[in-house]
């Protein structure tokens, strides 16, 4: 991949990049579109597919992650995906003793709230990880989804702060059709699970209507627990947090009005899931 990279650049080449943690879906395959369409028939579109260890904590699902690599090539091959790319640990972080991996990226603002607070090292691992392959596949553009909305935000951060020379863009989330976020993790979601889980998408609906139906602003703590109320009628749900914040600064706020942000991550069973939505 880093003797690719140069020579793609030394053609003047652009290069799209989705990077992907695997077990692809279509929100994937939609991400992969916009590469293409950014750069052009006569790019080249990477995507890499590592299950990064660092954005876990002890207690969570990196074991049992899952996998399907045979399934991930044939996806690629068929939306027109140039190179895979597909490190191992021993690749990405090479000392030979893991603790002996040192040097980190931290971003000091962004990551602390919402998703950072629920999960401390988490955003450390992804920012790492993420100027790690920069460095590696040196994309001119790189494509994110909107679901992970906080993630996106703090790495235009880190390649504005750090002089990444890409363009991040951010492509909207890609739903089933009863509204449920596609994500991985929904592959945990047995019989009733699956149908509980489309309460987060409810739950943002509702927001969203309340903010519609309203001509002043709505006091945060009130819907928040109005919408938890919403959650919890559902056996298997359990919300880790619901926030209402500023979409540029992340900041949480006490009123709610159209141009919010909101984002939320419950436990569906033992699955976590997340979502977010502007209202």
């Amino acid at each position: 991949m880093q003797r690719l990279a140069p020579r793609w650049k030394r053609a003047g080449t652009a290069i799209g990049f989705v990077p992907t943690m695997g077990y692809l879906h279509e929100g994937h395959i939609s991400l992969v579109r916009k590469a293409r369409k950014l750069v052009g028939k006569s790019g080249v579109v990477v995507v890499s597919i590592y299950v990064n260890p660092t954005q876990f904590s002890p207690t969570e699902d990196l074991a049992k992650y899952p996998r399907d690599l045979p399934r991930d090539k044939r996806m690629c091959r068929e939306a027109g995906v140039d190179v895979l790319f597909v490190p191992d640990d021993r690749q990405m972080y090479p000392a030979q003793d893991h603790a002996e991996f040192s040097a980190f990226v931290i971003e000091e603002s962004l990551s602390r709230g919402i998703e950072g607070a629920s999960r401390p090292t988490h955003f450390r691992g992804v920012t790492t990880v993420l100027a790690k392959l920069f460095n590696i596949v040196s994309p001119d553009v790189a494509v994110f989804g909107a679901k992970d909305f906080q993630q996106a935000i703090i790495v235009k951060r880190m390649v504005r702060d750090l002089n990444f020379p890409v363009k991040i863009v951010v492509a909207p989330t890609h739903r089933e059709p009863d509204g449920l976020a596609m994500s991985s993790r929904n592959k945990y979601l047995k019989g009733d699970l699956r149908h509980q889980a489309t309460c987060l998408w409810q739950a943002i609906q509702k927001a969203k209507h309340c903010v519609r139906s309203r001509s002043i602003f709505i006091s945060a703590a009130p819907l928040k627990r109005e919408l938890k109320e919403f959650i919890h009628r559902h056996p298997a749900a359990r919300v880790d947090y619901l926030e209402f914040f500023d979409p540029h600064t992340l900041k949480p706020v006490t009123e709610v009005q159209r141009g919010v942000q909101m984002a939320l991550a419950v436990f569906i069973g033992q699955t976590r899931l997340i979502d977010n939505a502007r209202l």
